[in-house]
């Protein structure tokens, strides 16, 4: 594997990690179609554990075969595959290889009442499994936020130690934060830059609005209009150590193709490393899935 430039000028931000670590960052961000370039697409399929198997797959049946998900992914030619413990294990050894993939080591479900994860997954499984990354998701603003940070703090450093990455789900909600204020800007932002500080090598994040909600952060705002999506991202990115760490960008959910397209471009454009991209793909029958995909590919290659 022959790293690019740009891949060797990112990998150069992460100080302080060792050659295994930067190895796997290096497969991640040197497969499929945008390896090489900075940019990733990643597909992550964790909605089973957080919505039910009903509200995840049936709209597109062949879906609850977690074989079709790493069929998928490497069609698309996407960076990397997410998935909690079981579907990686459903499909390790067949698509041992064929593409890089995260393990999903935290977890919750629709019926649980506070944002909080379980552990359902561990370093030993990921270095089993030939995992290139874990996954972990915090709610800063949560009363258990501090618990998960801990978490994170212990599973990251053990990944580190035997060379896996560090992806973290950084997700507002909680606490004193108001519905309102879980996709403001400023709170996105701070979001991020604590994925930062607690040691991740990814974050990932949902696409910001325009919304301020902390009342000491409104002065730090003012005067600055913040309609532009794309300058939203970017301040996303410079909060992640001045565009040091890389970013991903959540899609959320299912939405039409346009609005989806629409979101890639302004991530793009505001110097974000990509999307992370599930409900709006796995969704949709095959098909149209990897046109999607290939047109997202396309819109981060500069060519849409």
């Amino acid at each position: 594997m022959k790293i690019t430039k740009t891949v060797k000028r990112i990998l150069d931000n992460y100080e302080s990690d060792n050659p295994g670590t930067k190895a796997n960052l290096a497969r991640i961000l040197m497969a499929g179609r945008l390896g090489g370039t900075g940019k990733m697409v990643i597909l992550p399929v964790d909605q089973g554990f957080e919505h039910g198997p009903a509200r995840s797959f049936a709209v597109n049946a062949p879906a609850y075969d977690p074989h079709y998900h790493f069929q998928l992914a490497i069609d698309a030619g996407l960076n990397a595959y997410a998935a909690p413990l079981g579907m990686i294990e459903a499909g390790a050894d067949t698509f041992a290889g064929a593409i890089p993939t995260i393990l999903k080591v935290n977890s919750s479900n629709s019926w649980a009442s506070g944002a909080n994860q379980a552990l359902t997954g561990s370093v030993d499984d990921a270095l089993r499994l030939g995992c290139s990354a874990i996954g972990f998701t915090i709610y800063p603003g949560s009363d258990d936020c501090f618990e998960l940070m801990e978490e994170i703090k212990e599973m990251s450093a053990e990944a580190k130690s035997v060379g896996i990455a560090t992806v973290i789900w950084s997700y507002p909600r909680g606490g004193k934060l108001p519905k309102s204020g879980e996709l403001a800007l400023d709170v996105g932002a701070y979001a991020a830059h604590m994925a930062a500080l607690l040691g991740a090598h990814i974050i990932k994040v949902k696409l910001p609005s325009d919304h301020v909600e902390q009342e000491d952060a409104k002065k730090s705002y003012a005067g600055t209009d913040w309609s532009k999506q794309s300058d939203r991202v970017a301040h996303v990115v410079k909060a992640c150590f001045n565009g040091r760490r890389l970013v991903v960008f959540s899609g959320g959910a299912a939405k039409g193709s346009d609005a989806v397209y629409q979101d890639a471009r302004d991530i793009r454009d505001g110097g974000g490393n990509g999307s992370i991209i599930g409900r709006n793909s796995f969704q949709r029958p095959r098909a149209e899935a990897l046109e999607l995909l290939d047109k997202i590919v396309r819109i981060y290659l500069n060519k849409e």
